[in-house]
């Protein structure tokens, strides 16, 4: 090696603080992220600010998000298994297959041809969403409805006017239930919009949109078959992020407070069966035998103390005994654990 050959090889040696002034650029790209903005302006953000975005496969929610989310859909499929079997009167078995996002034009084609497909909005948020009620569980649905035994049919085709309109009824159980797992957050109004039998000329939105499938398979009767909801993901950000800083001040709270219980107004009118019940009073058989008009039948001092109280046959408080407004009544004075 020659004197200019070590010349040059020395030349290439960096220095200290050339070493950590690269080091220095690294850490700042691997933490910030340029954006070029529409002017074409470039901008530099924190990169856990930015969230990426594939556009062959998008999804709008997060892994946490889609957590929380599936948490409230089971919830809601729990509460609308109960509903459907009490306005029914069969169990209606309910159980969530999958949740997921799909482009809007991939949903269509996954849908049956004949089915039922229910348009609706929940106001006040904005996009049109869309149930699907198999043909087979939609005629199903209505059978057990006029009164039949909800045996499995197989027809392939469209829902008469008049099976659409006794269908409809149950739809707006769905629809009010769905919206109920949200009114912790904001209140919302289900508005049908129309029926459709075909996905195949449906336009509610663009082929590109992300709508998120909740896809369900439902039991009743002799009959299972599936009972999917479709939401715009554009329907469901206000309550993504309603969502998102409910749960956020609910962490920061020092002092968490348990979540009062809301009254469901459609219980109003729901009618129970109240009964009191006396102690009962044991008499041999002979005694019973000479019972006659105008006897007198010794009662314990604290007969008029342990009255039961029935809710539609099961014992659930105690009450002693009175009268008010010459009428006899009840005055409850402990819950009993059933």
């Amino acid at each position: 090696m020659d004197a200019n050959d070590a010349f040059n090889a020395n030349s290439e040696v960096l220095s200290q603080e050339d070493v950590e002034r690269l080091l220095a650029q690294v850490a700042e790209q691997e933490t910030t992220t340029e954006i070029i903005k529409p002017e074409g302006q470039r901008s530099k953000y924190v990169a856990d600010d930015v969230q990426p975005y594939d556009f062959r496969q998008p999804v709008f929610l997060a892994a946490g998000e889609l957590r929380k989310l599936r948490l409230r859909q089971e919830e809601f499929t729990r509460s609308l298994a109960a509903r459907m079997s009490i306005y029914l009167r069969l169990e209606f078995g309910l159980q969530m297959a999958r949740l997921q996002t799909l482009t809007y034009q991939k949903f269509l084609d996954s849908l049956q041809n004949p089915t039922h497909l229910t348009l609706f909005k929940a106001e006040p948020l904005q996009g049109l969403c869309i149930v699907e009620i198999s043909t087979q569980l939609g005629i199903t649905i209505v059978d057990r409805l006029l009164g039949g035994p909800a045996h499995a049919v197989n027809l392939e085709r469209d829902l008469s006017e008049i099976e659409a309109a006794l269908l409809d009824q149950a739809v707006q159980i769905i629809l009010t239930e769905w919206c109920n797992q949200w009114a912790n957050l904001l209140e919302l109004r289900p508005v049908t919009v129309g029926h459709e039998s075909s996905g195949r000329f449906l336009q509610t939105a663009s082929h590109d949109t992300v709508m998120l499938v909740l896809a369900m398979e439902a039991r009743l009767g002799e009959c299972q078959d599936a009972l999917q909801m479709a939401f715009p993901c554009y329907t469901l950000e206000p309550l993504m992020r309603k969502l998102n800083t409910n749960l956020e001040n609910t962490h920061n709270s020092s002092s968490p407070r348990a979540a009062s219980v809301k009254w469901n107004n459609r219980l109003d009118d729901v009618r129970i069966p109240i009964s009191a019940h006396s102690p009962s009073i044991e008499l041999s058989a002979r005694q019973l035998a000479r019972i006659r008009v105008g006897d007198v039948i010794p009662l314990d001092a604290d007969f008029a103390k342990n009255i039961q109280i029935n809710l539609a046959q099961m014992p659930k408080f105690l009450a002693n005994l009175g009268t008010q407004e010459n009428k006899w009544a009840v005055e409850l004075t402990k819950v009993l654990k059933t």
